[in-house]
């Protein structure tokens, strides 16, 4: 279940960022309160810049025969994004979506980032109808560009990043992938007949 993101969620960012591994090819370190709480100002704004994009607090569904959504902190998965792109390194163009996923350590390898971003691209090319959705990462953060590769993005470029205080695995560069919205159609279309 996909929430936009709140200011209810802060705590759960809070944790979500405490954790050095999860921002391994980020910050390379754990962010503080005072930090996350910059940041999801940031977010806030950012996310309110093209009407349908921004962020979300991922949370699994409840069990049992009747599952129930619920936002509950020990049911929360991670932040996942889609605002419009606005790095250094990315066009200043509205109809251009950056996909991002963060999720907590206890949910990495179960497919959750690449549900819910398949998810995101739907309602990014369906319903917002943005052309074109990139994302990027550090070119040694072979995970989440296997994410990519499965939702259909293909590899656009390698390039470098400037650091101030450059994180392990920069010298490799950052990597850039991208899906459009007619290659999302085709692969939906495909998807359907299977």
């Amino acid at each position: 279940m996909l929430v936009p993101l709140a200011d209810r969620h802060l705590d759960l960012e809070v944790e979500l960022d405490s954790d050095p591994e999860v921002l391994r090819f980020l910050w390379g370190r754990a962010r503080t309160r005072d930090e996350v709480i910059d940041s999801h100002a940031q977010r806030m704004a950012h996310g309110r810049k093209v009407d349908g994009l921004g962020l979300w607090a991922a949370f699994e569904h409840g069990d049992g025969p009747s599952p129930t959504p619920e936002e509950t902190p020990d049911r929360f998965v991670g932040l996942m994004m889609l605002p419009p792109a606005h790095g250094p390194d990315q066009p200043d163009d509205p109809t251009v979506a950056d996909l991002g996923y963060r999720l907590l350590r206890r949910q990495w390898g179960r497919g959750l980032a690449r549900e819910a971003s398949a998810e995101l691209l739907r309602h990014g090319f369906e319903a917002v109808g943005v052309r074109r959705v990139i994302a990027q990462t550090m070119a040694v953060n072979t995970r989440s560009r296997a994410v990519m590769e499965v939702l259909g993005m293909r590899f656009v470029r390698r390039y470098d990043q400037m650091f101030d205080d450059p994180l392990p695995g920069t010298e490799a560069g950052e990597v850039e992938y991208e899906i459009d919205a007619s290659d999302w159609l085709v692969r939906r279309g495909a998807a359907s007949t299977e």
